[in-house]
């Protein structure tokens, strides 16, 4: 593919940031969102660094030791050949596909060929079965699915008039995607891709309430994305681990979009069961030189001798939900690097980070990303320039990397939008050097004797304890403080969950947290999670408020 001048506006852009990965005010101060008035990021980005490029875009280990590497011009290939055969199925501009599959290479080639076709992809993530499927095929209003032949199973109970597309073994009344080998190459797009067309549709993970339909352009989440980029400290050449599952936003934020904005190889460890020494293993004979990962995956990595990994990643980073300070600080004991912080959802790329090169402050996840003003609103009054508020996003310069709207609820849009501002419903503090440490979702900060608990503050000082491995706090009725914190511990190998350990996870909450903050209550339990792996604290509220369970309390324990 020839340059166009939407490629040559993007690249300057992406250079720049380049240029600037370990001076953060030069970038905020110089960068601009490249914008045209058509993109296609297939076409005019992907095919254009693909060009009889031999580099690795795609490496996949799977469990048994199996190795599948695509390069940047096989790939370009095979999603021109994809996209070809999709339109000789029916697949059109506009069209709805459904794409649950695993990490396997149709999964990358797809999603090219749908950005080519100008198609709408609904990510899913093969953990959804029959009930959510149904709720996605007609709130997404689907024309499409294409599966893995071990789920198409589940679709027997979803009705609807779609086509059905099996990847894997041929299924009876399935198209067998099998074919797309087959179809001819050189694939011509009908017409330019408008900037504002949707591309993607994605349902939250519903960590407080039922899923959102999250609606991003062909630019908010390709363009968006150079932001992710810059965060994780991504440079060409470079191989970038993402440990997240397909059908999530932050599979297409650092297993999609921001590597391959730097020419970089994605790298996937196919596992079943997490074994976090085989991951290491993994990492070192492959070369990972970048690292990101969620807090739970984090949280069990330090389970384990980290001091098995010879060479570490150079760039380390963490996202889904904020980290705690104890796992920074063993990492960093361990590998000589330190674990940075970013903040963004699903409905946009990441908006506050610590970025390569910046002061890094401890429980601080860091500075606005360049192209963003993040404020804080007054949770009273509304207003801006809090120092502590709903964090925020100025929409007088509306950032590239910000969802349409909730597609099919203008009223939630129009709330999520009011005033002039984008409202993550996400609280957070910001200190007099601009950055910002996480207090908690707006709907789990509570009062206890008219105290505001932050959950998340709570929660870092319990996994201080070598005892505790995950926690979530919760508001506990009390008659005379409204409410107190009741903490849900997952424990560590070698503990038994029991008055004794109770007593010792007391006496640890009364040596490091103010006496309005400390736990009152505790339960030994798993988590409630979404598929996602976020904690589902509304569950916990509700049981909470229910009763049940062993709980032990710690005026009974003194």
């Amino acid at each position: 593919m020839p340059e166009t001048s939407a490629t040559e506006t993007f690249r300057a852009a992406r250079d720049f940031l380049l240029r600037h990965r370990d001076d953060y005010d030069a970038a905020c101060a110089g960068f601009e969102w490249p914008r045209s008035p058509h993109f296609n990021w297939a076409l005019d980005w992907f095919d254009v660094i693909a060009r009889d490029n031999d580099r690795t875009a795609l490496h996949i280990v799977e469990e048994d030791g199996r190795r599948t590497e695509v390069s940047f011009a096989e790939m370009s290939a095979r999603s021109d050949r994809a996209a070809n055969w999709l339109r000789g199925r029916g697949v059109r501009a506009g069209d709805r596909i459904l794409v649950m599959l695993g990490n396997q290479v149709e999964l990358w080639e797809t999603a090219l060929a749908a950005m080519k076709l100008r198609a709408v992809v609904i990510p899913a993530t093969p953990l959804l079965g029959p009930a959510d499927l149904r709720d996605r095929v007609e709130r997404g209003r689907v024309r499409h699915v294409l599966v893995r032949d071990t789920d198409t199973d589940k679709f027997d109970e979803v009705p609807g008039d779609y086509t059905r597309i099996c990847v894997g073994a041929p299924t009876e009344g399935w198209l067998d995607y099998a074919e797309a080998d087959r179809a001819p190459g050189g694939f011509t797009p009908d017409r330019e891709t408008d900037a504002d067309e949707p591309l993607m549709l994605y349902f939250t993970s519903g960590t407080t309430a039922s899923p959102k339909l999250v609606e991003h352009t062909h630019v908010s989440y390709p363009v968006g994305h150079l932001a992710t980029m810059y965060w994780i400290g991504l440079k060409p050449g470079d191989v970038h681990l993402n440990i997240s599952s397909p059908g999530w936003a932050k599979h297409a934020w650092s297993n999609l979009f921001a590597p391959w904005n730097a020419e970089a190889t994605v790298f996937i460890f196919n596992y079943t069961r997490f074994d976090a020494g085989r991951l290491m293993a993994e990492m070192d004979r492959s070369g990972i030189t970048s690292f990101c990962a969620p807090p739970t995956v984090w949280r069990m990595l330090i389970q384990a001798d980290l001091t098995q990994l010879a060479t570490p990643p150079r760039e380390v980073v963490a996202a889904g939900e904020p980290l705690n300070p104890e796992v920074i600080e063993a990492v960093r004991r361990a590998w000589g690097v330190t674990i940075r912080d970013g903040f963004g959802q699903t409905e946009t790329a990441v908006q506050v980070a610590n970025t390569p090169g910046q002061v890094l402050k401890p429980g601080s996840m860091g500075r606005p990303s360049p192209g963003y003003r993040v404020v804080l609103l007054d949770p009273v009054s509304g207003e801006p320039g809090a120092a502590e508020g709903e964090i925020s996003l100025d929409l007088s310069t509306r950032p590239v990397g910000l969802m349409t709207g909730y597609h099919g609820d203008p009223e939630r849009t129009a709330e999520a939008m009011a005033g002039g501002y984008y409202r993550t419903g996400d609280i957070g503090a910001r200190d007099e050097d601009g950055y910002i440490t996480y207090v908690g979702r707006a709907d789990d900060v509570f009062k206890s004797s008219d105290y505001k608990i932050s959950p998340f503050e709570l929660e870092s000082a319990l996994l201080e304890h070598e005892a505790v491995v995950e926690a979530a706090v919760v508001p506990s009725p009390d008659p005379v403080r409204l409410s107190v914190p009741k903490a849900y511990v997952v424990l560590a190998e070698g503990w038994e969950p029991g008055p004794d350990t109770a007593k010792v996870l007391f006496a640890h909450s009364r040596s490091v947290l103010a006496p309005y903050k400390r736990v009152r209550r505790l339960e030994f339990a798993e988590l409630p999670k979404t598929v996602s792996g976020k904690i589902r604290r509304i569950e916990l509220r509700e049981r909470t408020a229910q009763g049940g369970g062993t709980e032990y309390a710690e005026g009974d324990l003194a």
